[in-house]
């Protein structure tokens, strides 16, 4: 029988098992010298201690249980320093791009009235808030924190699969995986030039006090706005607050006074300049958006429009996650840098247009087919893993709204050696990179989160699907 995986890039031995990439060299002999029970203890020891740390995140529509442990891998995924040199700069060019798109399409509208993009994609798009129009954040700053979704079919480099610019998450994990394989493995990390990723948290407080309104001081007051320990990203916001140093707030801890933010403590009011908002657009402002939202501010949005307090990211970032607009991003990377992109799309089929829809239907078999509006892995058809019910619900769907549906080929991600049992065996991943926006400029932290499929043959890799995350070194050189 043929090895399923035979014709699959492995990012340790390439194609075909031939060799091991030079990058991987040094940890292969690690693992050939390292005792069989090795890895096997110290997976343990990292469960024992994200356990009682209480690193956790949400799996909806798990039976068992809503809330679990997020499966870490203790054998790292390595890029070379010239991988990452290039990968970088291709990073920054779609963030600063992503960031041009948000600020012309609620100002000038110059990429719709060129025909870049269609005005109906934007002005009619779910995620598109007209009260942003004619509105320019602090800084003129839209997406400060992004996460672009990454993978790799081959050694000629990565595509991205999607852009994640309204609240992304993962970097606590990513933080907290560098942590553990440090104290796991220290002779590993001796023998290799690992690039830090450590740096991200001073470089995420910068960017905000960079981003600061006018005015507000050489030492701005910044908070982390959560919805609540319910939420499944829960862990992340307590975790990135203690980070920063800054406090932690839900809606009923702020309120808004003559246009202006303020934190209640025991000894009074205090002003807020940055608000780190990990709730969605939806939820801010009860007077603004849902009037149901129970852990929004009321009153934020009008000091938010008088310039008086950042929110990071900013309203109406959403547009740019939409999976439709995703399939524009060649377009609008030339359109506002000059430049051919960097990296490139995943190909991709719109099926809002007719002749996509039609070729779209006829190979739904063999084709990932996502809602323009889905995240988390959720609201998607994976065509050859689905049942023939499946396929025809989805069929009815497409039909009946194709305007909120994408297509794309069913990729072969690229695999990594991860612990499975007592054994290494190849898994499917991607890598999630975080880039920071501020006035003064963009950096991208080296590494990021790689997400792991667990399960043999599985392309799904998102935490929320139940998949688990891997350390990512960048060497030196």
């Amino acid at each position: 029988m043929t090895d399923p995986l035979a014709a699959v890039f492995d990012e340790m031995r390439g194609f075909d098992g031939q060799g091991v990439r030079p990058a991987y060299r040094a940890l292969n002999e690690w693992l050939a010298a390292a005792p069989p029970d090795l890895l096997r203890a110290r997976a343990k020891q990292a469960e024992v201690v994200f356990r009682r740390m209480g690193v956790t995140f949400a799996v909806y529509g798990d039976a068992e249980s809503n809330e679990r442990l997020i499966p870490f891998d203790v054998v790292p995924r390595i890029i070379a320093a010239a991988e990452w040199a290039e990968l970088e700069r291709g990073l920054k060019q779609r963030v600063a791009a992503l960031n041009a798109f948000l600020k012309d399409i609620y100002g000038a509208q110059d990429c719709i009235r060129a025909g870049v993009v269609p005005a109906d994609l934007i002005l009619t798009n779910p995620q598109y808030r007209p009260e942003m129009q004619g509105r320019r954040p602090p800084g003129d700053v839209w997406c400060h924190i992004c996460g672009v979704d990454l993978i790799r079919t081959d050694e000629d480099g990565f595509y991205v699969l999607e852009d994640n610019a309204r609240t992304p998450s993962g970097v606590s994990y990513m933080l907290e995986n560098r942590e553990m394989m440090m104290r796991l493995f220290p002779d590993l990390f001796a023998e290799q030039g690992v690039r830090p990723v450590d740096t991200y948290v001073d470089d995420l407080l910068r960017a905000l006090e960079a981003s600061a309104p006018a005015g507000s001081g050489v030492d701005p007051t910044i908070v982390v706005l959560t919805p609540g320990p319910f939420n499944s990203a829960y862990y992340e916001h307590s975790f990135l607050a203690d980070k920063l140093g800054v406090e932690l707030v839900e809606g009923a801890d702020l309120f808004v006074n003559d246009d202006q933010v303020f934190m209640r403590t025991t000894e009074g009011p205090r002003r807020i300049d940055v608000i780190y908002r990990r709730i969605d657009d939806d939820f801010l402002d009860p007077l603004t958006f849902r009037p149901d939202s129970a852990v929004g501010v009321p009153g934020l949005m009008a000091a938010y429009q008088a310039g008086t307090v950042t929110l990071a990211n900013a309203v109406g970032t959403g547009v740019a996650d939409d999976k439709a607009v995703y399939t524009y991003m060649p377009e609008i990377v030339e359109f506002f840098t000059g430049e051919a992109p960097i990296l490139k799309n995943v190909p991709t089929w719109r099926c809002r247009e007719p002749a996509a829809l039609k070729e779209v239907l006829d190979r739904l078999p063999e084709l990932v087919v996502k809602e323009v509006g889905g995240s988390g892995g959720y609201g998607m058809l994976v065509g050859p893993a689905a049942t023939k019910a499946e396929i025809e619900s989805f069929r009815r769907k497409l039909i009946a709204d194709p305007d909120d549906f994408i297509a794309q080929p069913t990729l072969k991600l690229s695999t990594a050696p991860t612990l499975s049992g007592e054994t290494l065996a190849p898994r499917h991943v991607d890598l999630r990179p975080f880039v920071l926006t501020s006035p003064s400029g963009v950096r991208v932290t080296p590494g990021g989160l790689t997400r792991v499929a667990l399960k043999a043959g599985s392309l799904v890799v998102n935490s929320s699907q139940g998949g688990g995350t891997k350390d990512t070194w960048v060497l030196d050189d």
